[in-house]
């Protein structure tokens, strides 16, 4: 739920921190009083876009502020880990958001710096907003079949048809491509073949390529190499090298072994170094021939160069390479078998849309199940709503063939009158009408959506007093498991809310200043402005009217 708002310089509001507590909140005020700075301090922190102009006229900065507690945080957190975010502590979400006229704009989210797309997946988790288009949303098929689904709780049946959906299009793209890919000259061929026997010869696996790099770098040095050999093979075995200098201090160290016996371990290790010289000189020796033999034999080189062109030609990398090599090879293999190759992917086609077709007629049956049920009760919904004799039904549409949602779609039908047949929702609706519709479905789909703070702005406007006061019940209801903010124009509505907040503008001094104040804990200002919505603060019949909305509420 949401604990707490704090904002600074934000449209017309120069400070506000505002404390809210579960159940359900209403927002009133004059209009124009400002009640759409705070929907907009929480859209900024549900990740909505903003530029400067939000920042209040001569402030440098505007800065919106939010705690939300969760008393299971597990879903949060696991967000947070996914993010890369600081966990929340004792169930505690921090949300701070800043943009400044100067500077670059600031998120931070429990502490820890944040990107917009991060704030907007948070946002996603804690609040849902429901506007004044809200209720157009209903004429469009994509909404009532999400809302249907979200009944019926269709969403393993649905994932597990999309996925042999997916799985359909895609061979049926691959059979396209292939049926539309050109044939092979017999020049295209040749020269085809040609370059896939030169990657062939090449080992393209990262460790041989990583040794043939080092070893043509070693090459590309081979006469500096073969020269500093060259001349330690002479320091250690010619006329006048150690090895020839060693070996007469062997004999020396002989003759003291014949005069003393004891000192035959020193003559021995003496001889073993004349031998390690004369092995040392041996190898550099060896070593400056064969790079000079693998120099003139350009094998390394001839390697070198497949392997460069390889990557000019088909990419930077190994993994690049390889998967051109791979390409190439299915391009020429098929270009022999096109025909097989088209038969064999009908086959695989066939089988994909059975295994498709299967799974829409599942996912299909759980929709006509949920439409029979969610049509009942939006149906008792909508009668306490004001239309008693009204009918309300959804019709499972037959779609022309397999799609993204399924073999079929869903249609809203409304009859508003007793005697006449019910339509879809387009075709006779009004906005009021549509807006009891949606409230209604809202009310019998509370429970199963998770977000925990649902704001509504203004979705009661085209609902007439009459029916306000059923409408703040479904408000209070929806509350019983969600937090609910509504910015309301209906008295009715608003005595049913647990906590009121009241938005005033103030334009007595040289610029307007928003103000906004709980009254819920002052039932005396609460009657009043109740009155005042009602059309008169200081007139008894309309305070009187107040006083029994709030005691009914």
């Amino acid at each position: 739920m949401l604990q707490s708002l704090r904002i600074r310089n934000l449209a017309l509001l120069d400070f506000v921190s505002v404390d809210f507590d579960p159940g359900f909140a209403a927002v009133t005020g004059e209009t124009g009083a400002g009640k759409s700075i705070l929907i907009g301090a929480l859209s900024l922190l549900a990740g909505e876009r903003a530029d400067k102009a939000v920042i209040r006229q001569g402030a440098q900065a505007c800065e919106v502020e939010a705690s939300l507690y969760f008393r299971d945080p597990s879903r949060i957190d696991a967000l947070m880990a996914q993010l890369d975010l600081p966990a929340c502590e004792e169930g505690l979400l921090v949300l701070k958001r800043s943009l400044s006229r100067e500077r670059p704009p600031k998120i931070t989210v429990n502490g820890g710096l944040a990107t917009l797309a991060a704030l907007q997946q948070i946002g996603e988790r804690w609040v849902d907003f429901h506007g004044p288009s809200e209720p157009r949303r209903l004429l469009r098929d994509s909404c009532q079949l999400e809302l249907l689904d979200l009944y019926g709780k269709a969403g393993p049946a649905l994932e597990a048809y999309a996925g042999h959906y997916r799985s359909w299009c895609a061979l049926q793209a691959e059979r396209e491509r292939l049926a539309c890919e050109a044939r092979l000259s017999p020049d295209e061929l040749a020269f085809m073949e040609a370059q896939l026997a030169k990657l062939d010869r090449l080992d393209l696996s990262e460790e041989a390529v990583a040794a043939l790099e080092r070893d043509f770098q070693r090459l590309s040095r081979a006469q500096e190499i073969a020269a500093l050999a060259a001349a330690l093979e002479s320091g250690l075995a010619g006329d006048e090298g150690a090895t020839s200098r060693v070996a007469a201090l062997v004999r020396e160290a002989r003759r003291l072994e014949a005069i003393d016996p004891p000192s035959r371990a020193l003559a021995e290790r003496m001889a073993a170094v004349s031998a390690e010289l004369g092995e040392l000189a041996a190898e550099f020796g060896a070593l400056g021939r064969e790079l000079q033999a693998d120099a003139a034999g350009g094998a390394l080189e001839e390697r070198m160069d497949g392997w460069l062109e390889a990557r000019r030609r088909h990419g930077p990398d190994v993994r690049s390479v390889a998967a051109a090599r791979e390409a190439m090879r299915q391009r020429v293999s098929s270009h022999g078998d096109i025909e097989g190759a088209l038969a064999r992917l009908d086959r695989q086609i066939e089988a994909a849309a059975r295994e498709a077709r299967a799974s829409a007629a599942a996912l299909r049956a759980v929709r006509e199940k949920a439409a029979k049920s969610l049509a009942r009760a939006a149906s008792a919904g909508i009668a306490e709503l004001g239309f008693e004799k009204a009918e309300f039904r959804i019709a499972i549409t037959e779609a022309p063939g397999l799609g993204p949602a399924g073999d079929c779609g869903c249609e809203f039908l409304f009859s508003p009158n007793v005697g006449e047949a019910p339509l879809p929702l387009s075709r006779i609706a009004s906005s009021g009408e549509l807006a009891r519709v949606m409230l209604a479905l809202k009310a019998v789909l509370a429970d199963l959506d998770s977000v925990p703070v649902l704001v509504f702005d203004e979705v009661d406007a085209n609902v007439g007093g009459e029916i306000g006061s059923v409408v703040g019940e479904r408000m209070a209801a929806i509350a019983r498991r969600h937090q609910v903010l509504c910015v309301t124009h209906l008295p009715q509505v608003a005595a049913h809310a647990s906590s009121h907040f009241v938005v005033e503008k103030d334009q007595s001094g040289e610029r307007a200043v928003v103000t906004i104040a709980p009254i819920h804990g002052d039932r005396r200002a609460r009657v009043g402005e109740l009155a005042r919505m009602l059309g008169d603060r200081s007139a008894k019949s309309a305070l009187a009217h107040a006083e029994k909305l709030l005691r009914a509420g």
